[in-house]
């Protein structure tokens, strides 16, 4: 059973049978399709406005595209410091940006820490011109500690950053996982919490490789299509990618994988927690599980043929356990069955 990583799931059926159906004719090339303007149009209606859409391959090129149109060659972009465009990424986005400095700003359970934000900003305000310009501050949703961002945290973040002319990014990787997590619409999540541009995954929730930059402030991406070209991802084939989220918006598929994921991941942390031993790090938002837990669990649960990530430093015996959206019951009945025999043989152990 794989919880190494949401990445690690197969491709929804649903968004296999989009694509072979994109493939029985000739269309124009370059996102000049029936498939992609309709999807364009249904992002439109998800984020109850108009707004402007590009698709990449990848979280690291939609990352790459959002913060290059917003932050010039000599900006700073704040970001939590475990944010994976700092850790994650191999200086994609200071490539992309021409330059552009990433300044990690701390806090809790992934949360970047509104006094610390402040602080920096106005740090590197006061050091112009020799500082870099700070212009955008970019949060992660779902974090990388697995938490999500209220919406309140969300525009209280916003407006330090707007109050000192920065723009705001989100990274969703797990937008989808959030999203459901709070309850509240992609809008309210986004643009109504002073979003201005979105990296919106899909690949981590059922798509075969499909992201998108979802740009709410239109003005920020009226060079947009240069950057999305310059970076090779302007697709001749760009419906094959654009069906995909056509696919996860029927009948709200997207979400109900996230909802799944989310749901599989609270029954994951009951598990674990009966376990002797098992300390959870953070609290559980979303479908992402870490845990400190004995190198005696852990090898047991892998002897098994459970999987997982490790976390942290070497030593400090912190994992990650990631649900995917496919992730079935028996993965639980098999990690229930795990957990119970290496309690048990704990157990005997003592005894002895």
């Amino acid at each position: 059973m794989n919880f190494q990583s949401d990445n690690t799931s197969i491709v929804a059926p649903q968004v296999i049978e989009a694509i072979l159906n994109a493939n029985h004719e000739s269309v124009p090339s370059y996102g000049h399709d029936a498939a992609t303007e309709e999807t364009k149009q249904k992002f439109n209606q998800i984020f109850e406005r108009d707004v402007d859409v590009f698709f990449t391959s990848t979280g690291t090129a939609a990352n790459g595209l959002a913060l290059a149109s917003l932050c010039p060659t000599y900006g700073a972009i704040f970001a939590h410091e475990e944010a994976h465009i700092i850790t994650d990424e191999a200086n994609a986005i200071e490539g992309f940006t021409g330059g552009a400095k990433i300044i990690p700003i701390a806090g809790k359970q992934g949360k970047i820490d509104p006094t610390g934000l402040e602080q920096r900003i106005q740090a590197w305000k006061n050091h112009r011109p020799h500082a870099p310009l700070p212009a955008v501050l970019s949060l992660t949703q779902v974090t990388e500690a697995g938490t999500v961002y209220t919406i309140d945290e969300i525009k209280a973040l916003s407006k330090i950053a707007k109050a000192n002319g920065l723009y705001v990014h989100m990274d969703g990787a797990r937008f989808a996982n959030a999203l459901v997590s709070l309850g509240e619409t992609p809008a309210a999540m986004t643009w109504k919490a002073g979003v201005d541009a979105l990296s919106f995954g899909g690949t981590k929730n059922g798509a075969m490789a499909a992201e998108a930059v979802v740009f709410f402030n239109r003005d920020l991406s009226k060079n947009a299509d240069y950057v999305h070209k310059r970076m090779g991802q302007l697709f001749s084939k760009m419906r094959f990618f654009s069906c995909q989220f056509l696919a996860l918006f029927q009948g709200d598929l997207w979400l109900r994988h996230a909802y799944n994921a989310n749901q599989i991941a609270t029954q994951v942390t009951e598990i674990l927690q009966r376990c002797e031993g098992v300390k959870l790090l953070y609290p559980i938002d979303a479908n992402e599980v870490f845990v400190i837990m004995p190198d005696s669990l852990a090898n047991h649960l892998r002897t098994e043929g459970i999987t997982f990530y490790d976390w942290g430093l070497p030593g400090e015996n912190q994992y990650r356990f990631v649900v995917s959206f496919n992730t079935h019951s028996s993965a639980i009945e098999s990690l229930k069955i795990a957990c119970k025999a290496n309690l048990e043989a704990e157990y005997s152990l003592k005894a002895i």
